[in-house]
């Protein structure tokens, strides 16, 4: 066994930050106690005025693998997470072609084995004809299923009622959703296509897909899920509106109707595509500002349970496709932004804002995660539990660029931006993925078990 002594950090860890030692022994935390002394080290890193969190489980990316491998794989993505303190992802079935079969999704299971550096599950997809394999899904081996309530997902899209309701009634794990309502959408759409054809300015897109799309999917999945006492995460949420569906229920483990919010629709509002335009053109669409604190304090009360990226990259040619007029194509430029290597960067940018605690970070990023799909032993700083880790320096200030940005497509919304924060180490099941810019590819991460 190799042994690992971080020392003196000040660890956040449920709802406490304590300076101790943490002694990793092989792939698990050993010990966690004040000057622990051992005969035979490996490594020792003196962590003196830095914080060390438990690594992020990320319960939403599109890591593109396979079939969409010019945008992302699974690779260079989970790459580009570890490097941003996510030490474990959960990944969405609409690649090419859609993991709507256990078979499919074994072969991403396959792939992940060889080439993330991160820990790793995948969803199920859902579609209006595939109720049988979702009913063989296994609760403690997969994170979920993900039904896509909503439009631009082509094929797993489930519109029709019957087999929401044979889902919602059937499935023997949690339902994950996109909600927005399809209908809203392109009702919303029509006058704007009548008057501009595909050169739709992006300023629109929060209008086309607004908050009553939002709104009315979101509550069809709670009623649905009521109805039939399902385990339900709904994904994404971007609205106010929305909050009003949710309830503040303690313990978390006993909820069955949880929220996530994207670090994105907390960072960016309407107002941001004058500047950025289709660079943070995603769905749901980043609305107006009036909805920012509301979900922020809806997180920070407990109504919202976990903050996630839904990272989604794309290629800089796709974002920057053109009408014959040299407009930017509304329709064809799509959906989505790279964030998972710069999400914890971005959290502790509202802890230095003071609009969010330390503490607060590692419940909604790490903790919360892992009671809601009941993660097995991840998502806490706990003697026995695998060693998921990141280490930051409060104070490192540093600027992204093209040189540091580690995904395939090799840009971000953030570009120019300057961060307070710096990660420094990434660990990794005990073993050190990432330090100060160096990886560590010796190991891979491991299939993500679940205690249901």
């Amino acid at each position: 066994m190799s042994y690992t002594i971080i020392r003196n950090a000040q660890i956040v860890n449920e709802g406490e930050i304590k300076t101790q030692d943490l002694l990793i022994n092989g792939e698990r935390i050993e010990k966690i106690d004040e000057n622990i002394s051992i005969k035979s080290l490996h490594r020792e890193i003196d962590a003196e005025g830095n914080y060390l969190f438990p690594g992020l489980i990320d319960d939403q990316v599109h890591f593109r693998e396979p079939g969409m491998t010019q945008k992302a794989n699974i690779y260079t993505e989970a790459k580009a997470a570890v490097a941003g303190g996510v030490t474990s992802f959960m990944e969405m079935p609409n690649t090419i072609p859609p993991a709507t079969t256990h078979e499919l999704l074994e072969q991403k299971y396959e792939i992940a084995s060889t080439h993330s550096l991160a820990n790793y599950s995948f969803y199920l997809g859902t579609s209006n004809s595939n109720l049988e394999e979702i009913k063989k899904t296994d609760p403690s081996k997969v994170c979920g299923i993900k039904i896509f309530m909503g439009s631009s997902t082509g094929d797993l899209v489930v519109d029709n009622p019957n087999s929401l309701e044979n889902i919602f009634k059937h499935s023997p794990t949690l339902i994950a959703t996109h909600c927005e309502d399809d209908l809203r959408i392109k009702e919303n759409t029509i006058p704007l296509r009548m008057h501009y054809g595909d050169a739709i300015p992006m300023r629109f897109h929060p209008i086309i897909r607004d908050e009553k799309a939002c709104y009315d999917s979101s509550k069809y999945a709670v009623e649905l899920a009521k109805k039939h006492n399902s385990r339900l995460h709904i994904f994404h949420l971007s609205t106010l509106d929305e909050i009003a569906l949710l309830e503040n229920i303690t313990p978390l483990a006993e909820k069955r109707i949880t929220a996530e919010v994207c670090v994105h629709h907390l960072w960016f509002d309407s107002n941001d595509y004058a500047t950025l335009g289709t660079l943070i053109k995603c769905n749901p669409a980043i609305k107006g500002p009036e909805h920012k604190p509301k979900l922020l304090q809806a997180l920070k009360d407990g109504f919202i349970d976990v903050l996630a990226t839904d990272h989604a990259p794309h290629t800089m040619q796709e974002k920057m496709i053109r009408t014959p007029d040299g407009s930017i194509n509304y329709f064809k430029a799509p959906s989505g932004l790279p964030l998972v290597q710069h999400s914890l960067n971005m959290l502790l940018e509202f802890w230095h804002n003071k609009q969010l605690r330390l503490i607060d970070i590692a419940e909604k990023a790490a903790h919360n995660p892992a009671i809601c799909f009941g993660v097995k032993e991840r998502g806490f700083i706990r003697e026995g539990y695998f060693a998921d880790l990141v280490l930051v320096n409060p104070e490192k200030e540093w600027e992204v660029h093209s040189d540091n940005i580690y995904y395939k497509c090799g840009w971000s919304p953030l570009e120019g931006f300057k961060f307070k924060s710096r990660i420094t180490h990434t660990f990794v099941n005990g073993h050190l993925v990432y330090h100060h810019g160096l990886f560590n590819e010796n190991n891979f991460g491991k299939r993500l078990e679940f205690n249901r």
